[in-house]
């Protein structure tokens, strides 16, 4: 028999018990209570029971973030089935895809999406239900108005797979991973202190759902019984009059949308009033952004460093440190690991730790760690060591303090003359001059060196690049094995739905050209 542990749906059943009136979730106009939520999810548990989904059945769901989406991950945590929440953003390739790879046998799609979903049909042979979610037709309602709630939940174990997100992909097809009870119920216990969620909490989730920055942070704060305020889509003057009216108190944001919510500094500083954390993470955020968010709002920062790997945040750093004048290097640092989270600097070539200050690729290791990917057990292996280790991919430095900087990826690093180089650290300088809207930094084969750095830049609308400028402008601030030997100029590069540049694909039209 499955050992006992605790269930992410537990969170559901504890608050819809002990305050089962008090709102658990609004979205658009629905306000749901912690009882009612309870029931809605115990009967989307009955949908799926009797779409014939069982413990370890994948079922998908294809839409913006919706409360039915929420549900049915806690109705997968409540059967022990597996719901696989699929980027909407994906070409048809990709989406075909990943549909096929997770053995989805029924897809709850949103109406917008459903004529999309119509033209794949026929290349998906695994899925024999579809079930529409909204619209005017909205099958999901009906159907769990009629189901019979689900009254006792599986005996799940604590390895069990009950959500399965998908990499971005910025080589080859995204790969499935597994998040287990055991990792979001700790991703959840680690990440509620750090960020200050309690009960009292209005927590406002905008990003989506198929990234572990919208179903954690969510599940994070249903944890702790906080009121979630599930957002569709963003629109920043939408975003900041709810986040007004809602007496929001916390909101986790990727640089871009805090960009655009504070572009009218006034506007935001009052609409923002009540927000006691502001987390933000998925990129970087630029200088310029941090100064004027420091500038403009009072609120405190939190950064956020994570993957899907790991459940989502294990990394972070404090308003303290980002106010910190005397140690303003401070706000270009991922922060210091979680209670619960070690993290080693190894070098990715002998697997020994680094000095401080050296560069090497983090190693992670938690309870929040990821089951592996679903059906690929070499890249689980070259992934997840065999003592448990996560190999992040990231490659960074550690210093003297403890806190981590993320410089670059290491399948990104070029290898000069037996130097070993980081396309982020060029990428940085090469942003730093003028007429330069966007770069990507890639090795290209070189007779001598083995590779040379390339500095492929998108130019400013109208301006013209002067090559040979930008690479004498390189090497008064780099050392000359790691600036570029060649520059093209580009119109725009290559990035996946997510955002992330496809070196790979970058690699291969500059080859063809």
């Amino acid at each position: 028999m499955a050992a006992e542990c605790p269930r992410v749906h537990d969170f559901v059943e504890r608050w819809a018990t002990e305050k089962p009136e008090v709102e658990a979730v609004s979205f658009g106009e629905r306000r749901v209570s912690w009882a009612e939520l309870d029931d809605r999810v115990r009967r989307a548990a009955g949908v799926l029971r009797s779409s014939g989904i069982g413990p370890g059945d994948r079922f998908a769901v294809v839409d913006k973030n919706h409360l039915a989406c929420l549900e049915l991950t806690l109705a997968a945590s409540f059967t022990g089935a597996v719901n696989v929440v699929v980027n909407f953003r994906l070409a048809s390739e990709e989406l075909v895809h990943v549909l096929n790879d997770s053995t989805a046998e029924v897809v709850v799609v949103g109406a917008e999406f459903a004529g999309f979903l119509d033209e794949i049909r026929g290349r998906l042979p695994r899925v024999r239900e579809v079930i529409l979610l909204g619209g005017d037709e909205d099958e999901y309602e009906a159907r769990l108005a009629a189901a019979e709630p689900v009254a006792q939940p599986h005996r799940s174990a604590p390895e069990d797979c009950f959500l399965q997100l998908y990499t971005s992909g910025t080589t080859g097809w995204p790969k499935g991973t597994m998040l287990t009870q055991r990792s979001m119920t700790a991703h959840a216990n680690a990440l509620t202190p750090a960020y200050e969620l309690e009960e009292s909490s209005t927590n406002i989730v905008a990003m989506p759902l198929f990234h572990v920055g919208g179903t954690s942070w969510a599940l994070g704060g249903m944890s702790v019984g906080a009121r979630t305020i599930l957002v569709r889509e963003v629109a920043p003057a939408a975003l900041r009059d709810l986040i007004e009216a809602s007496r929001a108190t916390h909101a986790f944001f990727v640089p871009a949308v805090i960009h655009a919510l504070i572009d009218d500094g006034a506007r935001a500083r009052t609409a923002m009033a009540h927000l006691r954390v502001l987390g933000y993470g998925g990129s970087p955020m630029p200088a310029p952004l941090m100064e004027r968010v420091l500038s403009v709002l009072p609120t405190p920062l939190h950064s956020v460093y994570g993957m899907t790997e790991m459940s989502g945040v294990f990394c972070a750093l404090g308003p303290q440190e980002h106010r910190d004048e005397q140690r303003t290097h401070l706000r270009a640092s991922a922060g210091r690991p979680l209670p619960g989270t070690e993290v080693r600097v190894v070098d990715p070539a002998t697997g020994d730790d680094v000095e401080p200050g050296e560069l090497g690729e983090f190693w992670v290791r938690s309870e929040q760690r990821m089951a592996g990917y679903w059906n690929m057990p070499d890249a689980t292996a070259e992934t997840i060591t065999p003592d448990g280790w996560l190999r992040t991919g990231d490659a960074g430095r550690r210093d003297g303090e403890g806190y981590l900087y993320i410089e670059d990826r290491v399948k990104d690093m070029i290898i000069t003359g037996g130097e070993n180089v980081y396309p982020a650290e060029v990428e940085r300088v090469v942003l730093e001059f003028p007429g330069v809207a966007d770069v990507a930094v890639i090795g290209v084969a070189h007779d001598k060196w083995g590779e040379t750095v390339k500095a492929v830049v998108v130019p400013d609308e109208g301006e013209s690049l002067d090559e040979q400028a930008l690479i004498d402008f390189t090497r008064s601030r780099l050392a000359h094995y790691k600036c570029p030997t060649s520059v093209s100029a580009v119109s725009a590069l290559p990035r996946n739905p997510t955002g992330k540049i496809l070196k790979r694909v970058l690699r291969s039209q500059l080859s063809d050209s």
